[in-house]
């Protein structure tokens, strides 16, 4: 009996996930109290980072909530930080909970626009090369006045509609067909399984660029990133001073980021180049032809109260009338009382997607905490502020950008922009040498640390979405793909940094 119960233990344990990763969750849950008492806390917070960092990496083997939840409830037990701590990191970051809640549901009841708006996009050019440099400059110019997250949930609304739609064919089904399974393709016919691979490069590569335009754009104004309004408040910049400080750093990078977009797309490096092949547009053509024919009165109507709706959105957070969760939730009562959405499971169903990694972000807050309360990152600032004064702003982009890449890159802008105003209020700095180091805070947080997925809670969200493992995009393929444009964000940003003040 004991066996019995032993057996069934291990096999629910993490589900599904192999043996060799619930092995190695355990193996750090038994680590951590020993390391923890032989070589103290500090040393128990970095291997934290790492472990935490792990279950982000294998995120297609299980969602990271799980194991990355009991790894912060060990924290917590294990005295590496306190409840009261993970609430105030919270807390402080409650705005970002907030438009998780809200906005991505907002998106979800604006899909049928969005599908419609992108599908002529993607059967009208034809050109991958262009069309990577339109997704790429687009998602740049709406993140520098919405939000990054707000429009890496547009982008994989439409991803997933894209794929959905080709799926649904490729398995022999039609359109209007409702209950699929996209994430399995045990019933796709062979002939279709390699446009179906082709199609799946064809946006990844849609999708990396996509993001990468949210951090060349969410890096240029003060509503672009949480972050950039943290500094702007600290340093008493407004929209346009905020501007144009950032704009000797942000203009030359946005110029390279998008050359870099059109290099790779004609190289075909790092994963990008994937084409579009002809059988899936004509499927989407056909799709597109289609829908316009069923459409009704009603269906135009829908159209047309989602079409308002994202219209009041933008409004709402370029001049940012309130927190953008809770134009989120204007929206979601704005589309579902005009569009005829009234049962409480169909409005569930929009929630779906972003709860998850809500709860997931939480418990990032709690290693963000772990990472506060033991002081793992005050050693590097203590360093780059005893170093000569002309080398302070190059020194603090790079290690914003390093630490961005593994940690939470508002939180790093956080801790570093207090302390360089402790400094100004100390009298050991300069205002215009504590203005040229915010420039370098800002811009060292929001570009290098496209690097890694966890480096930005957009490229996290992208990661953990529905769409990542249809598209077969982990965290290694992400890095991979995010590699050429670290180095030219990192490189012209830095270069900008240390010779433009």
């Amino acid at each position: 009996m004991p066996n019995t119960v032993l057996s069934g233990f291990t096999h629910n344990f993490l589900g599904k996930a192999p043996v060799w990763y619930k092995q190695v969750i355990l193996l750090f849950l038994i680590a951590n109290p020993i390391v923890m008492y032989v070589f103290g806390p500090g040393v128990t917070g970095w291997l934290l980072i790492g472990e935490f960092i792990f279950t982000l990496a294998m995120a297609l083997k299980c969602y990271p909530l799980l194991p990355g939840g009991l790894l912060a409830v060990e924290a917590l037990l294990i005295g590496l930080t306190t409840a009261d701590a993970v609430y105030h990191e919270v807390l402080v970051n409650f705005p970002v909970i907030l438009l998780l809640m809200f906005m991505v549901a907002g998106i979800y009841f604006m899909k049928d626009l969005l599908l419609v708006t992108f599908t002529q996009i993607l059967v009208g050019v034809r050109s991958k090369s262009a069309l990577s440099l339109l997704f790429c400059s687009a998602a740049a110019l709406l993140s520098a006045f919405l939000d990054a997250l707000t429009v890496t949930a547009v982008i994989i609304s439409v991803a997933v509609g894209f794929f959905s739609v080709y799926h649904k064919v490729a398995s022999g089904k039609g359109y209007q067909q409702k209950d699929h399974n996209a994430g399995s393709d045990e019933e796709v016919i062979e002939l279709h399984r390699e446009d179906l691979e082709n199609f799946r490069a064809f946006l990844r590569s849609l999708l990396m660029h996509g993001a990468i335009g949210t951090a060349l754009g969410g890096v240029a104004t003060m509503v672009g990133e949480p972050q950039n309004l943290l500094i702007a408040k600290v340093v008493g910049w407004d929209f346009v001073g905020f501007f144009l400080h950032m704009a000797p750093v942000s203009i030359p990078v946005l110029f390279a980021g998008l050359a870099t977009c059109w290099a790779l797309e004609k190289l075909r490096w790092f994963g990008y180049g994937g084409r579009l092949p002809k059988p899936v547009r004509q499927v989407l053509e056909e799709f597109a032809k289609n829908e316009r024919a069923r459409r009704t009165k009603a269906d135009q109507a829908s159209l047309w109260i989602q079409a308002i709706a994202a219209a009041i959105l933008v409004i709402g957070l370029a001049f940012h009338i309130a927190e953008v969760g809770l134009i989120g939730l204007l929206v979601i009562i704005l589309i579902t009382s005009f569009t005829g959405v009234t049962d409480e499971h169909q409005i569930g169903k929009a929630f779906q997607e972003s709860l998850p990694f809500t709860s997931l972000l939480v418990v990032f807050f709690a290693v963000v905490a772990v990472i506060h309360e033991q002081h793992l990152f005050k050693p590097i600032i203590d360093y780059v502020l005893s170093l000569p004064e002309h080398q302070q702003p190059g020194m603090f982009f790079i290690a914003n950008g390093l630490l961005s890449m593994i940690s939470d890159n508002v939180f790093v802008a956080t801790v570093y922009i207090s302390e360089v105003k402790q400094a100004l209020d100390a009298g050991a700095i300069s205002y215009e040498h504590f203005q040229t180091l915010a420039v370098s805070i800002n811009t060292g947080t929001n570009l290098p640390s496209v690097a890694t997925p966890n480096g930005q809670a957009a490229f996290l969200f992208l990661l953990t979405s529905a769409i990542a493992p249809l598209v077969r995009l982990s965290y290694g393929k992400m890095v991979i793909m995010a590699f050429p444009y670290t180095l030219v964000m990192g490189g012209v940003g830095l270069y900008m940094v240390t010779h433009s003040f």
